[in-house]
């Protein structure tokens, strides 16, 4: 099953990454690797080839099949693949609820286009999977993720202390959520809302 969502005002659009999508997935990760290695946990040297990248991709259409988590890719108008946003830890029953994480290539950031994208995934997260909560943590020192949080509608609800273990160190995360309701409250008040 594809399916892509546009946002029209970004110039941007999401959809399943791909094991077509590998080779800039991987260019992607490279690029990033330093930046984003306070923010992760420690990865393997592997993490960093084709083949766990490709691995990635199909565990992740696997996951999508048992509706555990949906990662898409970021791209820009051009279909250059410039980014990614994942829904995953689907919890059924009486939760409905599932966590959120991302990453862009350097280069584009600052540029509203993660703001966006995660718009597109709360859209596909409320409206096709009818969740009622998606939630995020991230570390205190990470401001710019923070940002990207608060422009799209999420609520700091606390801190999980020593919740990950990153960069080899159990560490306090601060806890973001925003519920279905806030979701319609916030973009059905925007001119120009994501559309699939």
């Amino acid at each position: 099953m594809t399916y892509t969502l546009y946002d029209t005002a970004h110039n941007i659009f999401i959809r399943p990454l791909q094991v077509s999508d590998v080779e800039a997935l991987l260019a992607i990760r490279l690029n990033t690797r330093k930046a984003y290695e306070p923010f992760e946990p420690k990865r393997a040297e592997a993490f960093y080839t084709l083949h766990e990248q490709r691995q990635l991709i199909l565990s992740r259409e696997e996951d999508r099949l048992l509706d555990r988590a949906y990662m898409f890719g970021i791209f820009t108008s051009d279909a250059e693949l410039i980014g990614q946003v994942t829904i995953s830890n689907v919890v059924r029953g009486v939760g409905q609820y599932a966590d959120v994480g991302y990453l862009i290539d350097l280069i584009h950031q600052g540029k509203g286009y993660m703001t966006a994208a995660l718009g597109l995934a709360l859209q596909y997260a409320f409206e096709a999977l009818r969740l009622h909560r998606v939630q995020a943590v991230i570390l205190p020192i990470n401001q710019p993720s923070r940002r990207v949080l608060e422009k799209s509608g999420f609520q700091r609800e606390g801190v999980a202390r020593r919740f990950l273990r990153i960069n080899d160190q159990w560490q306090d995360h601060e806890t973001f959520a925003i519920l279905e309701e806030e979701y319609l409250d916030l973009y059905s008040q925007q001119k120009d809302p994501p559309s699939i």
